[in-house]
């Protein structure tokens, strides 16, 4: 997920550079998206993997 966000990311970034707004624009908005969405996944995964061991003594 994280690659896909940085993929979009530097062709967001190429795109711009080259003078195509249009599709840095959207480039950006997927790479956001992405990004996004892979932090909430991290933090559930960190959440639950943290449930499943328990507390430590």
């Amino acid at each position: 997920m994280l690659r896909w966000a940085l993929i979009f990311l530097v062709l967001a970034l190429v795109a711009g550079a080259l003078g195509a707004g249009g599709v840095a624009g959207l480039s950006m908005n997927i790479a956001y998206v992405l990004f996004v969405v892979f932090l909430i996944l991290l933090v559930v995964s960190f959440v639950i993997g943290g449930l499943r061991r328990g507390p430590r003594v």
